[in-house]
C-alpha cells in the first residue's frame, strides 16, 4: 500500500471530455494516476462537464425537479469515475464508492481511489474538500479548462488577470460572490462548501490546467508548477 501523506485531485468534467484526443488523454491520466497512486495515497473525483449539463437542461424542460437533476448529473459524474477506473485498473476500477465515508475507507487498501458524486447539493469539487479534509490531505489539486484562478473568466475576457497566489479568507469571499441560486449543472468557481472546509482544515488548493499532465503531475507532487495556490 502507498505510504505517506494523501492527496486530493478534482478533475474537471470539462477536462475529460473535450472532443479532442480525448482517449489518448484519458489512457495518459490513467498512466499517471496509476503510477503516483502507487507512491502516495490518492483520491480522484471526477466532475460531469457538458455531458452532464446537457442531460440536466433536458430533464429540466421535462420540468423534473431540483433534486431529481442533481441526482441525474451525479450519475454522470459516477459514469465517467467508472471509465476512468477501468482504465487505470486493478482495484481503483471496481464500482466507485458513493459516499465520502466509503471513499475513506476505500484508501486504507486502494490508491488511487476514483469517485464521482455523492448527494444532492455537493459537487465533486465540494466532494473532494470534504474527503482532503477527512483524510488530512496535503493539498488539494484542482484540474480546471483553465491555468489557474482569475479576477475574470478568461475565455470571455482576454484581458483577464492571473491570481497566482490567495489567502483563504479572500478566495471564501470570492467563491461567495460567485455561486448564484446554486441549481443543479451550474458551474462555480468552486464549491462553496469545500472552500469552507479547505479553508477551515488549512489544506492548500492548487488550480491548474487539467490537460497539461506533466503540470498537474507537479501540482500533486508538491513541486514548483504552473497556476494558482490558494491558502
Amino acid at each position: 500500500m502507498a505510504e505517506g501523506a494523501p492527496v486530493v485531485l478534482s478533475v474537471g468534467g470539462s477536462v475529460l471530455l473535450t472532443g479532442e484526443n480525448d482517449a489518448e488523454f484519458l489512457r495518459a491520466l490513467a498512466d499517471l494516476l496509476r503510477r503516483l497512486g502507487r507512491e502516495f495515497p490518492l483520491v480522484v473525483t471526477t466532475g460531469g462537464g457538458r455531458t452532464a449539463r446537457e442531460y440536466i437542461a433536458l430533464a429540466r424542460s421535462l420540468g423534473l425537479t431540483e433534486v431529481e437533476l442533481d441526482e441525474l448529473g451525479i450519475d454522470v459524474t459516477r459514469l465517467h469515475a467508472r471509465l476512468l477506473g477501468g482504465l487505470v485498473g486493478g482495484a481503483s476500477a471496481a464500482p466507485p464508492p458513493t459516499t465520502v465515508a466509503a471513499a475513506v475507507r476505500e484508501l486504507g487498501h486502494v490508491s488511487p481511489v476514483i469517485l464521482g458524486g455523492t448527494e444532492p447539493g455537493h459537487t465533486t469539487d465540494g466532494v473532494a474538500a470534504l474527503i482532503a479534509a477527512r483524510v488530512r490531505a496535503v493539498r488539494l489539486v484542482n484540474a480546471t479548462r483553465v491555468d489557474g484562478l482569475y479576477d475574470r473568466d478568461p475565455r470571455r475576457h482576454p484581458d483577464a488577470r492571473r491570481i497566482d497566489r490567495m489567502g483563504w479568507d479572500a478566495f471564501r469571499r470570492v467563491v461567495r460572490e460567485s455561486v448564484g441560486e446554486g441549481s443543479a449543472g451550474q458551474e462555480f468557481l468552486f464549491d462553496a462548501l469545500g472552500a469552507e472546509a479547505l479553508g477551515r482544515a488549512a489544506i492548500p488548493l492548487l488550480v491548474v490546467h487539467g490537460r497539461r499532465l506533466a503540470n498537474l503531475e507537479a501540482a500533486l507532487r508538491g513541486a514548483i508548477f504552473d497556476g494558482s495556490r490558494i491558502g
